[in-house]
């Protein structure tokens, strides 16, 4: 087997007498999967624990404390982390990124006891850091890593993945937390059931390959630049704020998590008692699952032309979330903050769950579509791992300084209905924008490697002479 690089792309490429099997360990397949388990059992956990509403407490102001330090921290991590991944490699970058949710999880068991929120916004901050450390990374390894034609179906195979996380953990607390029906915080075995499943992920983490060390079934590297250097990400990281490509995508990035402290304290903590909160959560992140996959196969699938699909999924996702959220206005008007429900809906009552139920289990499915959606094009926008990971790291740093308003928004009390009103205004906003990205930036199949290429251009230029400069010798991580 021959390694050849490509001096028009910056892309090494691997000549082989066949197709390389997708069950190798340096597989865009195998690193997707095991980046997917990573985050199965650290953000999963983490989106379960959210998801109950208050961190599994009866008082949500602790668990709206900590959000909002760790939505403030992952801002600036998030957009630093692109670059910071490009320097450090992905095995060093997740297992700093992995140890922070152990230590998130551990503050609430912690604060289960003492009620201190000292501690728990503490970890908030950490897990801010490590957070936009982790989703850089894996964001640049679920957008570079596949062949171009199929980022929406590896898109959909990790977001599987990583939400069954959150149906793994939306089950412990519904099954320890059973036969309480009239608790309203968790049991300590349901942090600890949290804390080891985010142990196993931080394990796992290292065994993600380098970006050069992994090549696609078509022979192809995803990069071959080995390492860079703290001036180019410096200058690179700066560089987004001016890309117009960037500032089409910041509705969109801002509304991707706002609807979070809506979705888990005012309608699943309002409505549901502690065991149904957690029921619900298993379908909330098992709809994730069913919504990545529908969005992936029109993404990749619905028509030839890349720039189409990108059209018709931006299509299906503004129709099926005017219609979720118009539902969601027609709920909200049966109750408000002041006038919460005095006893909880729980998952025996028939009828009177079901709607509001089928309701929360819709907003999981959206909000699958929605940030697949945002995914597939940030994808489309360069085939390479360096770019790509500044991208998502500016994606999930914008969408971390939304978490933060919108976690904040609700811990001052707004009215329930003021923060749909919020929600809905963005994720509108947001279609359009993301259309006119499409048309202009999106390159049908067969001329996306032109456009790729020109990207590529400068940061090689930059890493061929730093090589030269070293001896040719690279720094491997």
């Amino acid at each position: 087997m021959d390694v050849q690089g490509d001096e028009e792309t910056g892309k090494g490429s691997v000549q082989s007498s066949g197709k390389l099997s997708s069950l190798r360990l340096n597989s865009p397949l195998m690193q997707v999967g095991l980046i997917g388990l990573v985050c199965f059992c650290c953000p999963g956990m983490f989106n379960a624990l959210s998801g109950m509403g208050g961190g599994g407490q009866v008082d949500p102001t602790a668990a709206n404390n900590a959000n909002t330090a760790l939505y403030t921290t992952f801002t600036v991590f998030g957009i630093l982390g692109g670059g910071i991944y490009n320097i450090l490699g992905p095995r060093a970058t997740l297992v700093c990124g992995c140890s922070t949710y152990i230590l998130y999880a551990g503050s609430f068991l912690y604060y289960n006891h003492y009620q201190h929120q000292a501690f728990a916004i503490t970890a908030g901050a950490f897990l801010g850091i490590g957070a936009g450390l982790l989703w850089a990374a894996q964001g640049a390894i679920m957008t570079s890593y596949p062949p171009h034609d199929r980022k929406g179906t590896y898109i959909s195979v990790f977001w599987s993945i990583f939400n069954m996380g959150g149906v793994i953990g939306g089950l412990i607390p519904f099954i320890l937390n059973y036969h309480r029906k009239e608790a309203t915080s968790v049991n300590d075995g349901t942090y600890f059931g949290f804390m080891a499943f985010m142990t196993v992920g931080t394990i796992i983490s290292q065994a993600i390959m380098h970006p050069s060390r992994v090549i696609r079934d078509d022979g192809t590297r995803c990069t071959n630049i080995m390492y860079s250097s703290v001036c180019v990400e410096i200058v690179e990281v700066l560089k987004l704020f001016r890309n117009w490509k960037m500032r089409l995508l910041v509705p969109a990035s801002l509304a991707s998590n706002f609807f979070y402290s809506y979705q888990f304290n005012n309608v699943n903590a309002a409505l549901f008692n502690l065991r149904t909160r957690g029921l619900n959560n298993v379908f909330y992140w098992g709809a994730q699952m069913i919504g990545s996959v529908f969005i992936g196969y029109i993404m990749d699938f619905s028509f030839k032309s890349r720039r189409m699909r990108g059209f018709v999924g931006i299509g299906v996702v503004g129709l099926l979330g005017t219609a979720i959220w118009g539902g969601g206005l027609a709920k909200q008007l049966d109750y408000s903050r002041h006038d919460e429900l005095k006893i909880k809906l729980d998952f025996k009552d028939g009828s009177d769950f079901a709607g509001p139920f089928v309701l929360y289990f819709s907003y999981g499915l959206l909000d699958a579509m929605f940030q697949s959606m945002i995914y597939w094009v940030i994808g489309a926008l360069a085939d390479d791992s360096e770019i790509l990971s500044r991208y998502n790291g500016f994606y999930k740093g914008v969408q971390s300084a939304g978490g933060a308003v919108a976690w904040q928004v609700d811990a001052n009390g707004v009215p329930f209905l003021n923060q749909l009103i919020m929600n809905w205004v963005l994720t509108t906003i947001s279609y359009p924008l993301l259309a006119v990205l499409v048309f202009l930036a999106v390159k049908d199949d067969n001329k996306a490697e032109e456009g790729t290429s020109k990207e590529l251009a400068l940061p090689s230029a930059i890493h061929a002479s730093t090589d030269d400069a070293n001896g040719g010798l690279g720094q491997p991580t």
